[in-house]
């Protein structure tokens, strides 16, 4: 038989303490939804096949080698299934277990599996601070990059065509609130470890998508949001990247800004794929699966959804019971409210935004960014010059009432109804991160901004004298957060609903 994951440890090999850590993660909120007992007599009836209706999606499941000679796991596997992921084949440890010596025996077995049913394969994981092999684990410096990426290239390589998508790098950065990078053998390598292992993987597989994967990320936070940054500055430089992954090994309930931190990810231009998805059996555990579902239902870059196991005795949570089949292979509560989240598709909520040409210059609006929900606000009632501009929870308070005065050639001054000044870029600055502040309104092109239509209704703001964007600096969700200009590459941080207040 094939190894199967350690039970004190994640599916590749994570500790008890980092479970616990992804259940209490700060932001969490209890999700309240009812579940739905039947769908449609018209709908799909099997989980692949409903993704597959919707856009071409996948569902997808980990699968480990030494269970396919089990006729329940493959009956289950091949009729509701249209993804697989290597639980543990693909790894390092797995696949050159000496240094120059690689293995693929146990890889093969699921890959041809997969190609035989017509599913598509996640390839997990390249690199990775765990299941390294020993030989590995005793190098550093420029002796372990090189031997990293001749690892990277010789399996995506040997893979080259069959792997849908690649976790290139998985699990790179800390829990807690540092957004640091984890301190480990690679990361000691130099801070451009991921970048490289990006670019020989593009080489070595260019048809492959390939992906950053991590867990702890589901809401926005520190973590998600240093994640955030690395992504953003990648498709600034140009390293290849296309896809972020979610593990999503989720508790008693499922984080309130769960879609929008998936939203904000596809809005940087690369899609997003929930990689491990396992829920805590409780009374909640078919709300949050429905709540998953139609989370990535709704953004239209979230290209799949894989669950980390099949039934919940195949599962590396022990006896928490957290996937969509019992022992027995029998369908779950949760295993229906999932397949009807994916038949009742995901349609965002209208939104009354208006377009760019349809701002009323005699309306006053409440400007709710997309990340964060929070509204443009005069900081601290301010009525002077230079006053900072922050997001605030939402009040509709005058101090976040703004109306857009008419500067012509599709340019507006946007003036506070509290203090009668304008959003003013600090000192005519071009550069990201130049301070956004209330001024006396002289009609300064640094204090004109046109706008540009967004998904789902959302406008941007872009100032005319730095053609930089209006944006909630860092992404953040917290009241108080300064408002700047940055470089207008449409993320959610710099969309902006206009909810009409007068």
């Amino acid at each position: 038989m094939m190894n199967t994951p350690d039970r004190t440890a994640g599916p590749s090999g994570r500790t008890r303490l980092r479970k616990l850590v992804s259940f209490l993660s700060a932001g969490v909120l209890a999700v309240g939804m009812s579940v739905a007992i039947s769908a449609p007599a018209d709908a799909a009836s099997t989980l692949g096949a409903s993704a597959a209706e919707r856009g071409g999606r996948y569902f997808g499941a980990a699968v480990a080698a030494g269970k396919l000679s089990n006729s329940t796991y493959v009956n289950i596997l091949n009729r509701e299934f249209n993804s697989v992921t290597a639980e543990n084949e693909m790894k390092w440890d797995a696949t050159e277990p000496q240094r120059g010596t690689f293995t693929y025996a146990n890889a093969n077995r699921i890959v041809n599996h997969a190609l035989g049913q017509g599913m598509k394969i996640r390839g997990h994981a390249l690199l990775w601070y765990q299941q390294q092999p020993g030989w590995a684990r005793n190098l550093s410096g420029s002796d372990l990059r090189n031997a990293a990426i001749n690892h990277v290239t010789q399996v995506a390589t040997y893979f080259r065509g069959k792997i849908h998508s690649w976790d290139v790098v998985n699990e790179a950065f800390e829990d807690g609130g540092s957004g640091a990078r984890r301190d480990f053998n690679l990361q000691r390598t130099g801070n451009d470890w991921i970048e490289a292992a990006f670019r020989a993987a593009r080489a070595a597989d260019p048809g492959a998508k390939l992906c950053y994967n991590d867990y702890n990320t589901d809401g926005i936070n520190a973590k998600s949001t240093a994640i955030y940054n690395m992504v953003r500055d990648f498709k600034a430089r140009g390293v290849p990247i296309d896809c972020v992954g979610f593990q999503s090994h989720l508790g008693g309930s499922l984080s309130g800004d769960y879609q929008a931190n998936l939203q904000r990810f596809a809005d940087l231009g690369v899609d997003v794929q929930i990689t491990e998805l396992d829920v805590a059996q409780g009374s909640n555990q078919a709300n949050i699966y429905a709540g998953v579902t139609r989370a990535c239902l709704a953004v239209a870059r979230c290209t799949g959804i894989t669950v980390w196991g099949i039934r919940d005795n195949d599962s590396w949570r022990g006896g928490e019971n957290p996937l969509l089949f019992d022992a027995s292979g029998n369908k779950k509560a949760a295993y229906t409210s999932t397949l009807n989240a994916l038949n009742a598709g995901g349609t965002p909520t209208p939104n009354p935004t208006p377009t760019p040409g349809q701002v009323d210059t005699n309306a006053w609006y409440v400007l709710v960014n997309r990340t964060s929900g929070k509204a443009l606000d005069v900081y601290n009632l301010s009525t002077a010059d230079g006053g900072r501009i922050t997001q605030w929870t939402r009040n509709s308070g005058n101090q976040q009432q703004w109306q857009f005065v008419d500067s012509g050639g599709g340019n507006y001054r946007v003036k506070s109804r509290h203090s009668g000044k304008v959003l003013d870029v600090s000192g005519f600055s071009t550069a990201n991160g130049g301070a956004v502040v209330q001024w006396a309104d002289l009609n300064g092109t640094n204090q004109q901004w046109r706008l540009a239509g967004s998904s789902g209704g959302y406008l941007r703001l872009i100032n005319r004298n730095s053609n930089k964007a209006l944006e909630v600096q860092g992404a953040s969700t917290a009241d108080g957060a300064n408002i700047v200009q940055y470089d207008d590459w449409g993320g959610n941080n710099q969309q902006w609903q206009l909810s009409r207040v007068g």
